[in-house]
């Protein structure tokens, strides 16, 4: 996973129990690779779409129990089958990668909810397996906690996304606001850009306080992890609302003092 669209995720790890930790790398190798490929380097877009496809081809080689052809598959076929972990979310994540080397912009919310469906919610599937806590219920919260976070991350990074040619804000919002793609370029944050961002934090702020009672149902050390994530999401925003939304000149992002804020908010979570 890139530094960029994954540093929310997980911000706690430090609260993982050790005979978890093998497993968790595992997964963020899969995904830190995948994304490397379809964002990284100079490669064309059918060397990046081919390298996703040979990583599909080694997640039906796990599926089919044959031998994994690299260190890295080796790993994650070890903790599939020791934690009885699906498979469709690595397969979830792989074709959010492919999308991320074809397209770049989304026509409207529901598109974008979609990508975030497959880019980030099987993160928190896949923790959610591993702690032996995927209920129905849990699984949905965890699916708007994640989406919310990797909303939260396309919001502080929009000139990051913009130099990658990239646009994550809904073309349908950028209308109704009167927000242009020329405007992004010249990191222009006026009025309507401002509407803009605060009509998405506060979007993106409600999905996240709905489903922020996950953290409180689970139990032990995710239960404090998924504190301490939903906090960090919550604090991005507060940050973005400081800067009045100049993700250009001030991109927000969690410095020492912020996590002082948010072990204080995380215990006081109710």
């Amino acid at each position: 996973m890139t530094a960029n669209h994954y540093e929310n995720f997980p911000v706690a790890s430090f609260l993982l129990p050790a005979q978890l930790r093998p497993a968790v790398q595992a997964i963020y190798a899969f995904a830190r690779s995948a994304d490397d490929i379809a964002d990284e380097g100079d490669a064309s877009a059918e060397e990046r779409l081919s390298a996703l496809n040979d990583y599909e081809a080694a997640l039906d080689r796990i599926e089919q129990r044959k031998p994994a052809e690299s260190a890295l598959f080796a790993s994650l076929h070890i903790i599939i089958k020791e934690y009885a972990l699906p498979i469709a979310p690595f397969r979830a994540l792989l074709s959010a990668f492919k999308q991320d080397v074809v397209t770049s912009r989304y026509a409207n919310f529901e598109d974008l909810s979609d990508y975030c469906r497959r880019s980030a919610n099987p993160v928190g599937c896949l923790m959610l397996h591993l702690y032996g806590a995927a209920t129905a219920q849990n699984m949905r919260d965890s699916d708007a906690v994640c989406s919310a976070l990797q909303l939260i991350n396309f919001w502080q990074d929009v000139a990051i996304d913009w130099d990658k040619q990239r646009i994550y804000l809904p073309l349908e919002d950028l209308r109704r606001f009167g927000v242009s793609e020329a405007q992004i370029d010249t990191a222009s944050d006026n009025q309507a850009w401002r509407d803009l961002m605060q009509f998405e934090v506060f979007r993106v702020r409600k999905m996240m306080l709905d489903a922020a009672p996950l953290a409180l149902r689970l139990p032990g050390r995710i239960g404090w992890e998924l504190r301490l994530v939903v906090q960090g999401g919550l604090r991005i925003l507060e940050l973005l609302e400081k800067v009045d939304y100049d993700v250009f000149r001030r991109r927000p992002k969690l410095g020492k003092f912020d996590w002082c804020i948010l072990a204080v908010r995380a215990i006081r979570m109710r």
